[in-house]
C-alpha cells in the first residue's frame, strides 16, 4: 500500500541462468511493463519510467488485472506449450533415436524457454493460474480446429490461417518510429496522486505506445501538465479517449 512502490518487470531476457544471461543490450527496445495502481504516487511512477528508458526499454503502464491477462498469452502459456512440446519429442526420442538431432531451427526457437531455470514457473502459474487456464482453454480450441482443418485436407483454410498467422507475426512492434512520424500530446492534469498512472493505463488499454513522458507541475502547484510522445497514427484516438475521462488534451505534431 505505499503510493512510492511501482511494480514492473522487463519482458526480456534468455534462456540462461543468473549472471550467465547479462548482456550489455539485454534491455535495448524491449517492452518492461509497469503496473501502477490508483494510489501510485505519480513522481515514484515518472522515476521508475526514466530508470527504464536509460535501460533502453519501452516502458508500457497496464492495470495489474490486465498485465495478468496479457502475459498469460505472450509468455506463461508459451512456456508451458514449449514444456508440452519437449516432452512430446523427448517421448517419441525413445522410439526414434534420430529425433531430437533431427530438431531444425523452427522446433529449436520454439523451445528455447523449455530450457529456462524451472523452479520460478510453479509459482507464476500457480499466482497467475485463472488467467492462464482460459488462456489454455483457448489453445485447446485452436488446436481442436487446426486437428480438424488439417485431417479434412482442407488446403485453402490451412492456407488462409497459417498466411493471418504469418502477418500478424510481422506486425510485431520492432521499436520507435521516426520523429517525423511522432506527435506530442499536452494534458493539464490536476497534481493528485494516481493521474499520470490514469493517463498511462488508458494509453495502454488503446494499445498506444508512449515512446517518451514527461510531467511538469506548476509553480502554484495546483495544476500540471502531462507530455506524452507517441505515434502519429494514435494521437487523435488517443485525445478521444483522455477528452472522454475529462481531460482536455492538444497535439503537437513533431513531423
Amino acid at each position: 500500500n505505499d503510493p512510492r512502490f511501482v511494480g514492473g518487470h522487463p519482458m526480456a531476457g534468455s534462456e540462461q541462468d543468473g549472471l550467465d544471461g547479462a548482456h550489455p543490450d539485454l534491455f535495448r527496445d524491449s517492452v518492461w511493463v509497469l503496473t501502477p495502481t490508483a494510489i501510485t504516487d505519480d513522481a515514484a511512477l515518472a522515476q521508475v519510467r526514466e530508470v527504464v528508458s536509460q535501460l533502453g526499454a519501452q516502458p508500457i503502464a497496464l492495470a495489474p488485472e490486465r498485465h495478468d491477462a496479457l502475459v498469460a498469452v505472450v509468455s506463461h502459456v508459451p512456456h508451458l506449450t514449449a514444456a508440452v512440446l519437449m516432452r512430446i519429442a523427448e517421448g517419441r526420442s525413445n522410439e526414434h533415436r534420430a529425433l531430437l538431432r533431427l530438431a531444425a531451427g523452427g522446433f529449436r526457437d520454439m523451445t528455447r524457454v523449455a530450457a529456462g531455470h524451472p523452479a520460478i514457473w510453479p509459482e507464476i502459474c500457480v499466482e497467475n493460474r485463472t488467467a492462464i487456464t482460459d488462456v489454455l482453454d483457448e489453445l485447446l480450441d485452436e488446436l481442436v480446429e487446426m486437428r480438424l482443418i488439417v485431417s479434412g485436407g482442407d488446403r485453402a483454410e490451412l492456407l488462409a490461417r497459417l498466411e493471418a498467422a504469418r502477418e500478424s507475426r510481422r506486425s510485431l512492434s520492432t521499436g520507435a518510429p521516426e520523429p517525423s512520424r511522432l506527435t506530442e500530446v499536452r494534458i493539464a492534469i490536476r497534481d493528485q496522486k494516481g493521474e499520470l498512472a490514469r493517463i498511462t493505463t488508458l494509453a495502454a488499454d488503446l494499445d498506444v505506445n508512449i515512446y517518451d513522458l514527461e510531467i511538469a507541475h506548476s509553480a502554484e502547484g495546483a495544476r500540471g501538465v502531462v507530455l506524452a510522445l507517441v505515434g502519429s497514427d494514435t494521437a487523435e484516438q488517443f485525445a478521444r479517449s483522455l477528452a472522454d475521462a475529462g481531460y482536455r488534451p492538444s497535439l503537437n505534431p513533431l513531423g
